[in-house]
Order: structure tokens, then C-alpha cells, then sequence
């Protein structure tokens, strides 16, 4: 059967926006540093949780590549935590892809990248297109609020397919909600049934060290993998 028209480009997109990330992903295995792709819909708490995550991980030099259509209102509430950040608005798009994030490497060259340990690219908000296009990420990380329901999984199947690990956030409100936590751990694992799961609040703390011992894993996975390689 042959493809559509629009599948074609579709398909023609995707495989230039891979070559794209293998590249990026190469800048970041030269300088030893570990990219994590962090993704959510707008609202579920990256920035907060980011800002809380930079305060816990007092082990590693992180930057941070920050996705907006429009702003940098985002990249400044990270940049009062002392730490790189390197601003792309979209316009338009509704997510990063790997030739904006390329920008993105480039300014970081002025940061000196090889005393870098982690960066973490925050995503536009999006429950889609994030998910389909790899940036040179290492891991995808996807959040998931308290607030949005249990169904979110089974409705964007790809975005928890594609994750390696999933922060169900804002649990300091599941008092206040009618929301079954046990229910959406249930629909994300029919979507992906090895995905680390960890509940956090950026608010109160809770589940914090549990994710920051996870980035601190992956960067010890990345370093030990790209010594065997040396």
C-alpha cells in the first residue's frame, strides 16, 4: 500500500529530525554530559519541579536548554538558581525539535560544556508532538499532574510510551481532588509497563530524593557506558 502524500513528508521530517539528534546526542557524549528530555502538558509543573530539583542536586553541574513558544519567563525563574540556561522560543511550534536544540548547544559552548554533568532540556507543553521528536536526549522524563485525571495516558498513549520515567506531580493537592493515584499508576503501566513512577510535590518535597537519585543514577549509567566506549 502506498503512503500518502502527507505521510511521506511526515515520515521524511522524522527521519531528518533523528539525524538531527544523533548529532546533538553526539556533542553531549564528547563532553560527557547526560541530556534528559523533560515533558509534560502545559501546567503540570516542570519549571517548579526543575526549580526544586536544582536546589537538590548539589553533586552535579547542570544546565538547562528552556523551551517557550514565546517568552523567557520560564528561563529566568531558572537563571536566579545560578545555573546555565539556555532560552529557544518557538514561535509557532508546539515543541522542540533537534536543529533548535543544536541552537541550543551551540550557546552552551560558551558555559564551558565539559564541566557539565546533566542537561535537562524542558520540552514546550504539549501531551504529542514532544514525544515524537528526539532532541539527543539520553532518557525522556514525562510529568503528569494530580489535577489532569486518570485517563491522560490512555488518551496520549505516546508521550508515556516513549518515557522512561514518569513524575506524577502536585500531589499535595490529592486531598482536595477526586483523583485515584493507584488508577492512573494502573493506565500508565498498560501504556508502558516498565517506567519508573514517582509521585512528587515541588511544594511540600515529597518525592524529590527519590527523582533526584534517579537523574543521579542516569548520569552514572551515561559516564560508566561512555568509558566502556573510550
Amino acid at each position: 500500500m502506498h503512503q500518502t502524500f502527507d505521510a511521506a513528508i511526515e515520515m521524511n521530517l522524522l527521519h531528518a529530525n533523528q539525524r538531527g539528534a544523533d548529532h546533538n546526542r553526539a556533542h553531549f557524549d564528547q563532553w560527557g554530559i547526560t541530556c534528559i528530555n523533560l515533558m509534560s502538558s502545559p501546567g503540570a509543573g516542570k519549571t517548579q519541579l526543575l526549580e526544586a530539583t536544582l536546589k537538590s542536586l548539589e553533586n552535579l553541574q547542570v544546565a538547562v536548554i528552556e523551551g517557550d513558544m514565546t517568552t523567557e519567563l520560564d528561563a529566568e525563574r531558572l537563571r536566579q538558581h545560578g545555573v546555565p540556561v539556555v532560552a529557544i522560543n518557538t514561535g509557532r511550534s508546539c515543541h522542540l525539535d533537534s536543529k533548535m536544540v543544536a541552537g541550543g548547544i551551540q550557546q552552551l559552548q560558551q558555559h564551558d560544556p565539559q564541566s557539565l554533568d546533566l542537561v535537562v532540556v524542558e520540552n514546550v507543553g504539549n501531551l504529542v508532538c514532544p514525544a515524537e521528536f528526539e532532541v539527543g536526549e539520553h532518557a525522556k522524563v514525562a510529568l503528569l499532574s494530580v489535577t489532569e485525571g486518570e485517563d491522560k495516558p490512555l488518551k496520549y498513549p505516546v508521550m508515556f510510551r516513549e518515557a522512561d520515567c514518569l513524575l506524577i506531580t502536585k500531589t499535595d493537592l490529592v486531598p482536595h481532588l477526586d483523583v485515584d493515584l493507584a488508577q492512573i499508576e494502573a493506565n500508565v503501566r498498560q501504556i508502558n509497563p516498565t517506567v519508573a513512577i514517582f509521585h512528587v510535590s515541588a511544594k511540600t518535597g515529597e518525592g524529590l530524593d527519590a527523582w533526584c537519585n534517579w537523574l543521579q543514577q542516569a548520569v552514572t549509567v551515561q559516564s560508566n557506558r561512555l568509558q566502556l566506549t573510550v
